[in-house]
């Protein structure tokens, strides 16, 4: 637990591996996932390491693999997971491994080959079946006569023109249809026609249409009929709409012209007998033959189904076989060789308390490899900053991400997420607080937590819900926290509890109570005194004259007071780095005027508030009495600027207690003073060292301990940082940025803590305002009709206040809280410049597949 409040000590080490035990040692490091390698050759291109060759095996063999998830994923056949990780495999069983995978791919290929030509035949005689169906109709059906000895006719041109029929005149037929036609309508010609008849694409079908009327002149007879029943393409397995067409015409040119339109429209031509003897004598082989073929598919899909789920049994195994092969000697084209080529050299940052964890694992991987000389790992000292490794569980990673999301931490340096914990989803309950809505957040944030084997094994791509499960601890703590601050405000679903029973009594008779809506009670006479055991008097809820300004009130003093304390907080974190990274100056000069100026200005107004709240009351007399309570911030306004108050009322103090006008001179004075401290103390000290010893700043004041870094001496972890000299004048102006950012700041951030004060206020208004305008509705009804329209309206007003009170409502105060931890708290002592340890670990690998592998 101790790296979650302070970044592990890592330690930069030298491994020396002999060639026949590397494989196996960086197997085993693998599956601990301790270690992080550096890349000896990075001037070496990929293609040119010494392992490329392995590792393009590796990428065919994943390529075969993912063409058999495809084809497994294609006929909706489990893959078995058992959830377990099985060893990386030895080098001499990759072979096994590739001809395992070739005999799969090569037969699996074959099959939907076979499969594919058995399915274009069946194809093509479902089509030629359909053909000899229809056509039989086609040749059936009777014609007008004029047109059917020559052949001219055209069904689609003897729809577009409705008006020709058999009892027109020669004169207009050949308006009509040509010269041509009417000349072979002479009696006397009696000539044979031709025909072709296929299938075509029932979209195309119209286009089809227009070209042979166009082409032709005018000169085919076109039938058409379509095929109920959709087509199955064999090519990639969708259904198509089909259409079978038979074309009458006249002669060897047209018929040439005919089959070219066929061809550019990809319509298939069959053969078709004109005897209809001969043409049911085709039908009949066809059925047989379809009969044939659907037997052998069947054949045919019963083995490649059996080949499928055969493999589908190890495939998960297998993807997790081959990604550590290639990760492992992706590792291993990072290490140089020596000039033996009989050993490999390699170096890896690795936490300090996991060396003796990291060699017993080096010496198992030598046993298994079976070589008799022993990996050496040696310390090394460097002035590199080392990466920034805080351990987590399943409970600390969520807040640990949202910290590394703003920045990770510098090297050692003091770790916000473990305070987080705590301030992250108590700010949210406190823009948040509603019992109701905070045991629905913290219910769904529980089930989540007790189904999460299960909800983590069902490995999904919807990346709201990966987002949700990751974040459940948070979302059931900001839930469990908002259920605390409900409470306190009496807030449930906008309306209140009254366990204790309120402590205000009324002074009125009933009528003038029912009568008299400004009626407010008076706190000297209609109060007890004594207060309210736990939260806020559910009398309050009914209180509509003076019940926003009541809340408002106390909603924007507990907002200051808790942004003030959280700020000071902030401040205070930074004295734990400046002391461990031994910065004597910037502990003298930096922390103690920021602790002072916000001490002395924003805590003293806290207190103010304090001192206010207890000394006047309603009960009290002048000089204490509620009507003498000066404005806070109308006095830290004076008190800034130096103003003389406002005369108090008549029998009222000016002051809140005796020398207050001389210690608020004080403190802004103090405060003033602390300003050109923190601007130019750093500095001048650092020139004034640089002068007197005119070799190496003295210790702490260099910008890498400004920064975060450890000291030079590298006391406290494996490496430091160490960068040359800043210039003066960079010293000065960074030096300038810090003190006017942290001034300005300091009263901005004091400000930006209202948004709790409004967040509050605004949930509670929407959650009031929802149950009057909806759910009261439903509550007016009586009777038989009244629960039915209840029961719609409160299905209603559930879903709204899920919807937007609890989902977008919260996200709204969870973004709020975010930036209040970011900017407000820890830009007083967090500088997140470092960068993150990514050891090479098989289970980050798997998880995020052969992408993370390569890298």
């Amino acid at each position: 637990m101790g790296s979650l409040f302070r970044s592990e000590e890592m330690a930069l080490c030298q491994l020396f591996l002999q060639s026949e035990a590397a494989y196996a040692c960086v197997s085993e490091l693998g599956e601990l996932g301790l270690v992080q390698f550096r890349d000896l050759n990075p001037d070496v291109n990929a293609f040119q390491r010494k392992f490329v060759n392995e590792v393009r095996r590796c990428d065919e063999m994943e390529r075969k693999l993912r063409y058999l998830e495809k084809e497994i994923k294609k006929d909706g056949i489990p893959m078995l997971d058992t959830g377990e990780s099985p060893e990386a495999p030895q080098p001499r069983e990759m072979i096994d491994l590739e001809a395992t995978f070739e005999k799969l791919e090569n037969e699996l290929r074959e099959v939907n080959q076979n499969a594919e030509a058995l399915k274009r035949n069946f194809l093509e005689l479902t089509e030629l079946k359909h053909i000899l169906r229809k056509t039989q109709v086609f040749f059936d059906e009777s014609v007008p006569t004029v047109y059917k000895s020559s052949g001219a006719y055209s069904s689609s041109k003897y729809r577009r023109y409705p008006q020709m029929a058999d009892n027109q005149n020669e004169d207009e037929q050949a308006q009509l249809l040509g010269e041509e036609g009417v000349r072979a309508s002479q009696p006397g010609q009696n000539l044979k026609l031709g025909f072709v008849a296929g299938v075509i694409l029932r979209e195309r079908l119209p286009a089809f249409e227009r070209m042979l009327w166009r082409a032709c002149r005018g000169n085919v007879f076109l039938r058409q009929a379509m095929i109920e029943t959709p087509l199955e393409d064999p090519t990639n397995g969708d259904q198509v709409h089909k259409s079978v067409f038979i074309i009458f015409f006249q002669g060897d040119q047209l018929k040439t012209r005919v089959k070219k339109i066929c061809e550019g429209f990809r319509a298939t031509l069959y053969p078709c007998p004109e005897a209809p003897a001969d043409r049911r004598e085709m039908a009949m082989g066809v059925m047989t033959r379809i009969e044939d073929l659907n037997t052998v598919l069947g054949q045919t899909q019963d083995h490649r189904h059996r080949v499928l789920v055969a493999a589908a049994k190890n495939l998960k195994n297998w993807f997790v076989k081959v990604r550590k092969i290639k990760a492992i000697y992706h590792t291993l084209n990072l290490f140089n060789l020596d000039v033996t080529q009989k050993c490999l050299i390699a170096e890896c940052w690795v936490p300090l308390l996991d060396i003796e964890t990291i060699q017993l694992a080096l010496r198992r991987g030598t046993e298994r490899s079976g070589s008799s000389v022993p990996p050496i790992l040696n310390r090394m000292q460097t002035f590199e900053n080392p990466p920034t490794y805080n351990r987590t569980n399943k409970f600390t990673k969520a807040f640990q991400a949202l910290i590394d999301a703003y920045g990770v931490a510098s090297y050692r340096e003091m770790n916000p997420a473990p305070y987080t914990i705590i301030t992250f989803p108590f700010l949210f309950a406190v823009m948040f607080g509603d019992l109701g809505h905070g045991a629905i957040m913290a219910l769904f944030g529980l089930w989540m937590i007790r189904k999460e084997k299960g909800l983590a094994a069902q490995k999904t791509d919807n990346e709201i819900w990966n987002i949700f499960f990751g974040g459940r601890y948070i979302i059931f703590l900001m839930g469990v926290f908002s259920m605390y601050t409900g409470l306190i405000y009496n807030d449930i679903f906008s309306k209140s509890l009254n366990i204790f029973g309120s402590h205000w009594h009324l002074s009125y008779n009933k009528s003038t109570v029912m009568e008299n809506k400004f009626l407010q009670l008076s706190p000297k006479g209609d109060y007890e005194g004594a207060p309210y055991p736990f939260g806020m008097d559910p009398i309050w809820q009914v209180a509509g004259a003076n019940k926003i300004i009541f809340h408002n009130a106390y909603k924007m003093k507990i907002s200051i007071i808790f942004g003030v304390i959280h700020m000071i907080f902030g401040v205070v974190m930074s004295w734990h780095n400046h002391t461990y990274f031994r910065n004597r100056i910037s502990l003298l000069y930096e922390f103690i005027p920021q602790l002072v100026f916000l001490l002395l200005l924003f805590f003293y107004m806290v207190l103010l508030m304090f001192i206010k709240w207890i000394k006047f009351a309603a009960t009290n007399d002048k000089p204490y009495s509620e009507a003498c309570a000066p404005s806070i911030l109308i006095t830290f306004i004076d008190m800034v600027l130096f103003n003389t108050p406002k005369p108090p009322p008549e029998n009222c103090e000016t002051y809140m207690f005796m020398g207050q006008h001389f210690i608020q001179v004080l403190f802004v004075l103090v405060a003033v003073g602390c300003i050109p401290v923190m601007l130019l103390a750093k500095p001048l000290l650092i020139m004034q060292a640089r002068k007197q010893a005119n070799v190496q700043p003295i210790a702490g004041a260099t910008s890498d301990a400004e920064a975060g870094g450890v000291s030079n001496s590298g006391s406290h972890g494996g490496g430091g940082g160490h960068e040359e000299e800043e210039e003066l004048s960079e010293i000065f102006i960074h030096q300038s940025i810090h003190t006017i950012e942290y001034v300005l700041g300091s009263v901005s951030h004091t400000a930006s803590y209202l948004r709790l004060w409004a967040l509050s206020l605004a949930h509670a208004q929407l959650a009031e305002v929802l149950w009057t305008m909806v759910l009261s509705i439903g509550l007016k009804q009586e009777g038989p009709v009244g629960g039915i329209v209840l029961t719609c309206v409160f299905a209603f007003w559930a879903i709204l206040t899920v919807g937007i009170l609890v989902l977008m409502e919260g996200l709204s105060a969870f973004l709020h809280t975010l930036r209040l931890h970011w900017v407000e708290f820890q830009s007083k002592f967090y500088k997140g410049q470092g960068y993150a340890f990514q050891p090479f670990s098989f289970d980050a690998i798997i998880e995020n597949g052969a992408a993370a592998a390569e890298e």
